[in-house]
């Protein structure tokens, strides 16, 4: 049975709508191909051209010829109707101008010809961005405007829609090739997911359940390679060629942590602690699409988003910045990571700073750029079909400035505010698992009254619990003494509480959605200023003067 994607190009073509299809993502992994598993240029000549009379390959380094992927004897009968009705396909050699002056004469010559004397032609262009590159009409050289111009008059004839003939461009990234061919109405792009685990059961029964993400070409390195795959092997392996796959933009981050490690915050603990039930029951219309979770600098943002991904126990990315000065690059790097995150799942994934990280969709002054990337990240974002499968979390001190498209409802539907803590137990909680962290002893009776509270951020925490360590391994102690303690207690002194920190918590509690993620303290402060109206009020006179500073 032919892949989806393979359907879909058949019907599609069957239906009359379209002669030209954009072939894109896992274009260049190995597919399945009856009882075997072969090139995608082998399939599509094999399998879908199979009983086509002609199928012509160009791409340039081997420029254009006859192809029938391995039946030889097809081969034979090709080269000899080639020559005949295309001409000398060695004169086309590595001649992209040549190449498509002598397809453009086969088109117009089979369109005209007696229908007896018609042949069936399915031509296959790999590598099309290096032909037919992206960018505006006035910046491309004429020999590439004349070959986009080619293609476009191809998949617009309706002449040609009545004959028995296919052009596909194939390339790994879809923003790669020339946007008035993949935009055209008379143009069908379509997909070549990463497998599923049903395909990686075909190829590699033991290996299927564990490689989600995985081509078939990295599984088969996989099954060849000469060193046992114990669990911890596997997953090593899987980390380094996703990365590998992903180019160096997605990282993985090993979860540590758990909800155990999770101090305070109990409602917001308990609200993930049952996602994270419900995921595993696989109860996945009732999870959100993600969250949103903010809150002033150093409130434990990520390490929340750690605790999450080690209780459900899935893996967790962060996207490294995709960003690129060429024209397309960016959203071609964009589209490789969406395909990616989707073979995943279930995944979490991370954004920090998301405010600045994923653009607006009204962002000026890059050719659009980073509108085209937030309406990808929002469309991916707003799959009801990955619910469950990619859970978003975004991070930010400032989520006023997350445009909102990103974070209604059917997004990142749960937001989540963390702040400093002001309850004297927790803090002191706080200080016992942050020696824990740091792999050092502390004694509960050993800590001193805490100042500050309210003002000290996890982070002031950890470093108050570091220069203690660091002051008893000095003094000869291996574990923290009361004094150490006691004087990085008292010589630390926190940040001022500057205005921006301020409109900071003032902006984690407004984008609050659910009432008892506040904490009582949080709640009092709210309530004595006036509700959040007068909360709204005192957030807009603040920025108002930062912006004036």
């Amino acid at each position: 049975m032919n892949p989806a994607w393979a359907q879909r190009l058949t019907e599609l073509y069957f239906s009359g709508s379209t002669v030209l299809f954009a072939l894109h993502g896992n274009v260049q992994d190995l597919v399945p191909n009856g009882d075997e598993f072969t090139a995608l240029p082998d399939f599509l000549a094999q399998q879908i051209f199979g009983r086509w009379d002609l199928v012509l390959y160009y791409d340039l380094a081997r420029g254009l010829r006859a192809f029938a992927g391995s039946d030889a004897p097809r081969l034979k009968e090709m080269v000899v109707l080639a020559n005949r009705k295309v001409g000398d396909l060695a004169t086309a050699r590595r001649d992209p101008a040549m190449a498509f002056a002598l397809l453009d004469r086969f088109v117009q010559n089979n369109i005209m010809a007696a229908e007896g004397d018609r042949v069936s032609c399915a031509v296959i262009i790999d590598h099309a961005s290096f032909l037919l590159p992206a960018g505006e009409p006035g910046r491309l050289s004429i020999p590439a405007a004349t070959q986009v111009v080619t293609l476009l008059n191809w998949a617009a004839s309706p002449h040609l829609k009545r004959l028995n003939m296919a052009i596909l461009v194939i390339d790994e990234k879809l923003s790669s090739i020339n946007e008035r061919i993949t935009t055209s109405p008379h143009t069908a792009s379509i997909e070549i997911p990463i497998p599923d685990e049903a395909t990686r059961a075909r190829f590699a029964p033991t290996l299927a359940a564990q490689t989600a993400g995985l081509t078939l070409l990295d599984l088969r390195g996989l099954l060849e390679s000469k060193e046992p795959l114990d669990p911890k092997r596997l997953r090593e392996m899987k980390k380094m060629l996703i990365e590998r796959q992903s180019q160096g933009l997605l990282e993985f981050i090993e979860p540590r942590w758990n909800f155990e490690n999770w101090i305070g915050h109990q409602p917001i603990k308990q609200r993930l602690q049952d996602d994270a039930t419900l995921l595993r029951q696989g109860n996945l219309n009732a999870l959100p699409m993600g969250y949103l979770v903010c809150g002033p600098v150093g409130t434990g943002k990520s390490f929340l988003a750690q605790c999450l991904a080690g209780e459900i126990g899935i893996p967790m990315v962060t996207l490294r910045n995709f960003r690129s000065k060429y024209v397309g690059e960016t959203e071609g790097n964009l589209e490789r990571l969406l395909n990616l995150l989707r073979a995943l799942g279930p995944v979490i994934v991370v954004v920090d700073e998301a405010d600045a990280a994923l653009g607006d969709r009204d962002q000026q002054g890059d050719s659009g750029t980073g509108s085209r990337v937030f309406s990808m990240i929002a469309t991916q974002m707003g799959d009801t079909r990955y619910r469950g499968k990619i859970l978003w979390m975004l991070l930010t001190a400032r989520p006023d400035l997350l445009p909102i498209d990103l974070k209604r409802q059917g997004r990142a539907e749960v937001h989540i505010p963390l702040f400093y803590p002001a309850d004297p137990d927790q803090v002191r909680a706080m200080f016992l698992a942050m020696a824990r962290k740091a792999h050092t002893q502390l004694a509960a009776e050993d800590l001193p009254p805490i100042p500050h509270l309210g003002q000290l951020s996890g982070a002031d925490v950890e470093g108050i619990v570091g220069r203690a360590a660091r002051q008893s391994l000095l003094a000869g102690s291996a574990s923290i003494t009361k004094e150490a303690l006691a004087t990085a207690v008292t010589e630390f002194l926190p940040s001022t509480q500057s205005m921006e920190k301020e409109l900071q918590e003032i902006a984690a509690i407004l984008e609050c959605t659910d009432r008892q993620f506040l904490p009582p303290e949080i709640t009092e402060k709210m309530n004595a200023l006036g509700g959040r109206e007068k909360l709204q009020e005192r957030y807009t006179q603040l920025r108002r003067m930062i912006e004036l500073a």
